[in-house]
């Protein structure tokens, strides 16, 4: 900016910048331009002002009209007054500046000289460069596009307004740890790892998260200066590249990256209250420590693991950092050992120091793996509380600066029991990912955020049910400690503090202005393995002696409280599901022997006034829907609740009421928990069918054919009308449990996908030999070898199931069904012969089955074939002479089920296996018949694709097509082929495909135009990274409209410039050719990497005009 007054050269005046007049009048260089600094302006103003000259300097009367405009302004904000000494008082202050004669407002020369001094401040230019940028940039430059960002804003904003302590100082403040359990997870994903591609689309890990954080990865090109996106992997860049990637997934560098905020925040506020360096380092050590118990780190690094060498890059990245693990070492060839506790840090020179080493009488993992690596590292910790992180969790910086607020709330007591134990908020980062992990999200929010809510207070049964809970150590290490590990019935170990905490004398708190970030699986498999670990779980918890102690000493209300918030809820499951097959056998019988009447008056079913109390349901989502209002507001609220439903939220949650529901009475039943490791990956490929098979056949698939057989039944013999009434929600029960597998599962309606499923299934289930992954038969064995352990008393429940299958085969024999009159008609063919041959080939069929390796293949197929036409022709000969056999054939089916079940008690498991592989081929086909229409239509796959990964789309995540052609595009290695006209022509056509398909789904009514339009940009997410595309990147510059920048930091301080901020707002992609071009470099210095993030100061500011 340049002002009115204009320096004179120093030849006239002796030298100095500035020029006086005969009348005594003299311009002033002042701080009107900032650009002659930059110029290099190296003579300073030395003049001296005579009391008799008039100095006119516009600019400076510019600043004061409006800085005294300012003041005034903010009197003018100043209320009461008279009441409140402390507005008081800021009101004379202000007064007394705007008053005082020699002060800036009044004293010309001082006015003057002062903006002169503060203009050759560098620190001052620079910060003003910045809050220039600030003002003057435009609204939407300004607010972040990021939804991250936003929320994190949102959130941090609105918790200063809720009820926090008073922050004590550094000095005054409790000391904390933190404590991650680690076994063998990713700690950052290698090179090997992001490039794999394992999945029928041909999708590497990095290639999704490049995909998933487009923006993000913009900016980290950006700020390594990179231009070709094949030097991620050089030397010099591929460091980066794999922290870039990892502290996006569910890694223990995500983890250790956000706890160590903590540290940086207590060294702002050290900063802030003008501690010097020495005593904010020695006030860190005290206040803060962060200890991660990598239980088999020794045998990482006996076994050269690459997994120790990034646990040894996290330890040198940051020097607090401590790990601790079990060190084993054998005495003697006899297999004698002696076992050590260990901690070690980093040295600050590039290697590994040892703290301590405590000799432990033996190994000290003789129970659960995750609480017993809790438990021995302990001892290595140092604070008053302990905050417990799980490996899947991350913190931020923002909610790290309120941690000595949410320490002080256990120096409160608002009872008559102390605060030990404080629960924290946590929020869902891999809600984004697919519909499957926004499900699992908005279950964490009804559980964690108003489940939890409503336990603490007023109901005040609020447990431990894991991290990020915040301990009293002292309270816990006195009285058995934070984790139980007995084998089994510990399984849930995190309750158990909750349970000794009861027992013991504490209360639980829990508040809300402070989240930690927390990653949930995303996969089918994924999730059906949590809900099957807590289920085990909270059966042995309901067996333990803990439960029966806090039981007989609670109140009969919290004793309520207690079954709502806990175990009951699995027990409810049980009975929800129990319920619903009581209910369709019940009624299936009443109409298989026509007892649907009371004497000869049919029974008036209440159809629809069942459909309308279903519908009550829907109240269920209101806690849900009014939590979101408030957080993202009422539109953005009825959206979320809206796709729920048509994404199948509903199927997906009744599907796993049945998870819970079977792994909480098997447990009980049997016995059995075991600790199921889930993965933390990302989940975008395509679950075989045969692993489907194994994962869900006991437990889901069975039970939904078996319902869905009864209520056909039900259909065929029912007189009392109102069928779709009476069981809509039983067939959306049996629906659920046999389609949610298959429609969660991508690409499960590609006609290329379901053949190869069929075949490898095929494959799986003909299989004698191999494991359970490769044969049918040592799957079975393995699915149901319970039974033989199983007590007496519970096999009387499933004895009460075959006398039900009996009962109902009897019903279909004696009924009407298909009842025809032989005794009038002859047959064609002998029905008795007819058996006697299906018999035969049945016997023949088990003998060539018991030599068939002997056997040629030609031979073999030979014979397979003429068996399988045989006996079909056998069955198909029976039911066209006598229909009788279809009622019989039904029958049969349940009793032989009866017969079945009974020999699976009995032991005799190998006389009753092939009638178990006749059943699950008939159930496998019932599903893969559907499979093959549905393929064979096409449209149901792309609604499928577009409904299940709808949340990733929004943010222009491209999942089938596009990411086929990104493969295409990465091996071509970024190199400029010659045909670049072929190229576009692929380009296009893929363009046009993808927008057909938009036309169908807009003309099918599963999107709206608005929407289509917006995911028409994301088919040229990934196209980019073509080599045609690269090539023109450095050349096109996109026209904007004026502006002054995009600010992002809001001070020079150094401090601020190791913050990571998140994800960066999409304009920079933009602005990022257009600053190339203007010359826009980075600040020479400034630190490199993600966790030394800078951005440079603009060098010319816009002209200003006094």
């Amino acid at each position: 900016a340049k002002s009115k007054s204009r320096a004179v050269p120093p030849t006239e005046s002796g030298g100095t910048g500035t020029q006086t007049s005969s009348k005594g009048m003299r311009r002033a260089v002042s701080a009107g331009s900032l650009s002659s600094l930059e110029k290099d302006v190296k003579s300073p103003v030395e003049a001296t002002v005579s009391k008799n000259e008039i100095v006119v300097d516009a600019l400076r009367d510019q600043v004061r009209d409006k800085l005294r405009n300012f003041v005034h302004s903010i009197k003018n904000l100043l209320k009461n007054t008279d009441i409140d000494a402390e507005t008081r008082d800021m009101h004379d202050r202000l007064t007394f500046i705007a008053s005082m004669e020699n002060g800036f407002f009044w004293d010309d020369a001082y006015a003057s000289d002062q903006l002169d001094e503060i203009s050759r401040n560098q620190n001052f230019t620079a910060v003003l460069k910045k809050i220039h940028g600030l003002v003057c940039m435009h609204p939407d430059d300004a607010e972040p596009k990021s939804k991250e960002v936003k929320r994190r804003l949102t959130f941090f904003v609105n918790s200063l307004f809720m009820d926090m302590p008073e922050a004590p100082s550094i000095h005054d403040m409790f000391s904390w740890n933190v404590l991650t359990p680690y076994y063998s997870e990713d700690v950052t994903y290698s090179k090997g790892d992001l490039e794999k591609r394992t999945d029928a689309l041909g999708v590497s890990t990095l290639l999704y998260l490049q995909t998933l954080y487009k923006a993000d990865w913009a900016n980290f090109l950006e700020r390594m200066e990179i231009k070709d996106e094949d030097r991620v992997w050089s030397s010099k860049f591929v460091d980066e590249t794999r922290r870039w990637a990892s502290i996006r997934a569910q890694t223990l560098s995500r983890t250790v990256n956000g706890m160590m905020y903590c540290e940086k925040a207590l060294r702002l506020l050290a900063n802030l209250e003008r501690l010097d360096e020495d005593t904010t380092n020695d006030l860190l050590k005290e206040k803060f420590g962060y200890i991660v118990s990598c239980q088999v780190y020794g045998n990482m690094k006996r076994n050269q693991d690459p997994k120790a060498d990034d646990i040894e890059d996290l330890m040198h990245r940051f020097p607090h950092l401590r790990i601790a693990y079990i060190d084993t070492k054998r005495l003697n060839r006899s297999g004698a050992s002696v076992f050590c506790s260990v901690l070690v840090k980093s040295d600050g020179k590039g290697s590994i120091k040892e703290i301590y080493r405590v000799r432990l009488p033996g190994n000290p993992v003789i129970g659960e793996g995750k609480p017993e690596n809790q438990n021995h590292a302990m001892i290595f910790t140092r604070g008053e509380f302990i905050q417990t992180i799980d490996m899947n969790q991350e913190g931020y910086f923002e909610e790290a600066l309120k941690m000595r607020n949410c320490l002080q709330e256990f120096a409160k007591r608002e009872g008559p029991l102390p605060t030990t134990i404080l629960g924290l908020r946590e929020h869902i980062f891999t809600g984004s990912v697919s519909s499957l992990a926004n499900y699992m999200a908005l279950q964490e929010i009804s559980f964690v955020t108003l489940g939890q809510r409503v336990l603490t207070r007023p109901l005040h049964i609020r447990l431990h049910y894991g991290h990020p809970d915040v301990f009293d150590k002292l309270f816990f290490i006195t009285r058995g400690g934070i984790s139980k590990a007995s084998k089994g019935i510990n399984l849930s170990e995190d309750i158990f503090a909750g349970y000794s905490n009861v027992i013991r004398g504490g209360t639980v708190g829990f508040k809300e202005y402070v989240q930690v970030g927390k990653g949930r699986d995303v996969g089918m498999s994924q999730i059906y393995k949590f809900e099957a670990k807590l289920s085990q779980g909270a059966a042995e918890q309901s067996l333990s002696r803990d439960v029966y102690r806090m039981c007989h000493r609670l109140d009969f209300f919290r004793l309520l409280s207690f079954y709502y918030g806990g175990i009951g809820h699995y027990f409810s499951n049980v009975l929800t599901i129990l319920t619903v097959y009581i209910v369709v056998y019940l009624m299936a019988v009443l109409a298989v022997f026509n007892l649907e009447k009371i004497g000869n008056r049919l029974i008036t079913p209440m159809g629809m006034i069942q459909m309308m109390l279903g519908g009550l349901g829907l109240l269920q989502t209101i806690p849900l829907f009014a939590t979101l209002g408030v957080e993202r507001g009422w539109l953005a609220s009825a959206q979320e609740i809206f796709l729920v439903f048509i994404t199948g939220g509903p199927l997906h949650f009744m599907f796993h009421i049945q998870t819970k529901a079977t792994y909480m009475a098997q447990t009980i039943l049997v016995g059995g928990a075991k600790y199921r490791p889930t993965g933390r990956g990302f989940v975008t490929q395509h679950t075989p069918f045969d692993e489907q098979f194994r994962f869900f056949a006991s437990s889901h698939l069975y039970l939904g054919v078996e319902l869905a057989a009864g209520l056909v039944l039900m259909a065929v013999y029912t007189d009392a009308g109102q069928y779709f009434g009476r069981t809509w929600s039983l067939w959306l029960a049996s629906c659920s449990f046999l389609c949610s597998p298959f429609w969660f599962n991508p690409l499960t309606f590609e006609w290329r996908v379901v053949l190869e499923d069929y075949k490898i299934w095929l494959k799986w289930i003909l299989g004698v030999s191999g494991g359970a992954t490769k044969s049918w038969s040592m799957w079975w064995n393995e699915e149901n070898a319970f039974y033989k352990g199983m007590p007496v008393p519970s096999k009387v429940l499933y004895i009460l199931k075959a006398i039900l299958y009996t009962l109902l085969a009897e019903g279909i024999r004696t009924s009407n069904l298909f009842r025809s009159d032989m005794s009038l008609r002859q047959p064609m063919f002998s029905i008795t012969h007819v058996i006697g041959l299906a018999l035969i080939l049945v016997v023949l069929g088990r003998l060539f089955s018991a030599n068939e390796r002997a056997i040629p293949y030609p031979v073999r197929r030979t014979i397979g074939i003429v068996l399988f036409v045989g006996l079909g022709a056998c069955a198909l000969t029976l039911i066209i002479e006598d229909t009788n056999f279809i009622r019989y054939a039904l029958a049969a089916y349940y009793f032989l089920g009866a017969i079945c079940l009974i020999g699976l008690l009995s032991g005799f498991n190998k006389l009753v296996k092939n009638f178990y592989l006749v059943h699950d081929l008939v159930c496998a086909h019932i599903i893969f018949i559907p499979l093959f229409i549905l393929a064979a239509l096409q449209l149901p796959g792309m609604i499928q694709t577009w409904l299940l990964y709808h949340n990733a789309l929004s943010t222009d995540v491209v999942v089938s097509d596009i990411l086929r052609y990104a493969r295409k595009s990465q091996e071509s290695g970024g190199v400029v082929p010659d045909n670049n006209d072929d190229m576009t022509e692929q380009i296009t056509e893929l363009r046009k495909m993808v927008q057909r398909q938009q036309q169908m789904l807009v003309r099918a009514g599963l999107l709206s135009d608005s929407d289509a339009q917006s995911l028409a940009g994301s088919t040229l997410a990934l196209e980019t990274s073509s080599p045609a595309a690269s090539k023109d990147a450095s050349i096109r510059v996109e026209p904007a409209r004026p502006s002054y920048g995009r600010a992002v930091s809001m001070s020079g301080l150094d401090v601020w410039s190791n913050m990571a901020l998140g994800d960066v707002q999409a304009d920079e992609m933009r602005q990022a050719p257009m600053a190339a071009t203007q010359g826009h470099e980075t600040a020479p210095g400034a630190p490199q990497g993600g966790s030394n993030f800078s951005f440079s100061q603009p060098e010319a500011m816009p002209p200003r005009y006094g």
